[in-house]
């Protein structure tokens, strides 16, 4: 222990021996306030669950026993260890935890706090993400694992789950065809790989494409009137009537009806997705109105071809959510630019830089632009994202999505 490196008192520096005869012989600073760990101090530290570490866990004598050794932060403060509480209480510090076993069970990650008082144990779950049939299973797992371990005589198990803060991020266009769907399917992929837990809903009611794009045709399940978003190969989950219908089938809904399908897409079981994109219908009806009344988007992305046509649509998607008071974080310029695959000369049959200028005008950041690809068409066809995989593509709509919550957070702020 003296010759590595250990965190004391917040800082990392190895400790000498002279460090430790002192530790052991004087009292000293182990936790921040100048006080003696009482008998009955330690033994809460076993007995109850504590702040250790900055974060909520039983500490086992093994935590004790580090901390004891390495002057670690526990409980978030600072206090003192007298000789004669070592004394009192090495011996104790030294046992083994019972129930360690558990750090090899499958749902381990899960555990939050466990401790064994008598033949009785207690384990605290997180139970986040989980729906009333996987909560019960992760339980009842548990509960047979920890029956099992020598000495324990009675399982007690508590769920919890810290409350979800989820951002909601609508795409809009205003006009179709400007490829607003392809950049929210590629989004999503690029923002999994990022680490994210993405959700996906396909909002647009009457012409879905997210199933083909991401590859995910799979009907969802459903419990009662709660349905559960499809997991597709990319780490994104998704919902889309294009799910629920069959392919080619004209859905004639009026706006209520529309309306209606959307709320239930929004309400359902996304679990622990912390960001929820939706891909909005061209337009500013019935279903985005729906969207800003239920939903309430933390933030608007807005696609659009670099030409005056497409921007003059999106000016009107930038009007609605400005008096819905949904803010918008960021413009994205579609199909600007097309490099020919037999000469490689560069054109701009849309036009070049419109959105950008469009967005310095306005104040509103500019999120990037992508060009017009042959290839990109080819592998949206294919349900197989670019931004699965490595290359410019890829690389183009990771960048975006930085972009993206960068200029998030700056709203937030």
């Amino acid at each position: 222990m003296a010759e590595r490196p250990i965190h004391a008192l917040g800082k990392s520096e190895p400790l000498s021996p002279r460090t430790i005869r002192r530790f052991v012989e004087s009292p000293i600073h182990a936790l921040g306030k100048s006080e003696l760990l009482s008998p009955r101090t330690i033994r809460r530290f076993v007995e109850s669950p504590i702040h250790a570490l900055g974060k909520s866990e039983l500490l086992s004598p093994r935590t004790i026993r580090r901390f004891v050794e390495s002057l670690i932060h526990a409980l978030g403060k600072s206090e003192l260890l007298s000789p004669r509480t070592i004394t009192l209480y090495g011996p104790a510090l030294m046992a083994d935890d019972p129930l360690t076993p558990l750090d090899r069970h499958p749902d381990a990650a899960r555990l939050r706090a466990r401790r064994l008082v008598g033949r009785v144990a207690s384990l605290v779950v997180d139970a986040a993400g989980l729906d009333p049939e996987e909560r019960a299973a992760v339980e009842a797992r548990l509960t047979a694992a920890a029956s099992a371990i020598p000495g324990v005589g009675e399982v007690r198990v508590a769920m919890t789950a810290v409350k979800l803060i989820r951002t909601v991020i609508a795409i809009g266009s205003g006009k179709g065809g400007v490829g607003k769907s392809t950049l929210t399917a590629n989004l999503a992929v690029a923002l999994a790989r990022s680490g994210k837990k993405v959700g996906l809903i396909d909002a647009d009611i009457y012409g879905p494409s997210q199933p083909t794009l991401l590859d995910a045709h799979a009907k969802p399940r459903a419990k009662g009137a709660k349905l559960f978003p499809v997991e597709t190969r990319f780490g994104v989950r998704l919902l889309s009537v294009g799910q629920l219908v069959p392919p080619g089938q004209a859905l004639a809904w009026r706006g209520p009806m529309a309306a209606g399908a959307l709320n239930q897409l929004i309400e359902a079981e996304w679990g622990d997705a912390e960001i929820l994109l939706v891909d909005l219908p061209p337009g500013t009806g019935d279903v985005q109105l729906s969207l800003m009344q239920k939903a309430r988007p933390d933030g608007a992305v807005i696609v659009s071809t670099p030409q005056d046509l497409a921007l003059i649509d999106a000016a009107r998607a930038i009007d609605l959510f400005a008096k819905t008071g949904v803010p918008v974080i960021g413009l994205v310029e579609n199909m600007a630019g097309y490099a020919c695959p037999h000469c490689g000369q560069a054109s701009d049959p849309f036009g070049h830089g419109g959105t950008e200028a469009e967005a310095k005008r306005r104040g509103l950041p500019f999120l990037g632009r992508l060009p017009l690809s042959a290839t990109l068409r080819e592998a949206s066809d294919a349900g197989a994202p670019p931004a699965a995989g490595d290359g410019p593509a890829a690389d183009a709509f990771a960048a975006i999505a930085r972009k993206m919550i960068a200029a998030l957070a700056t709203i937030g702020a």
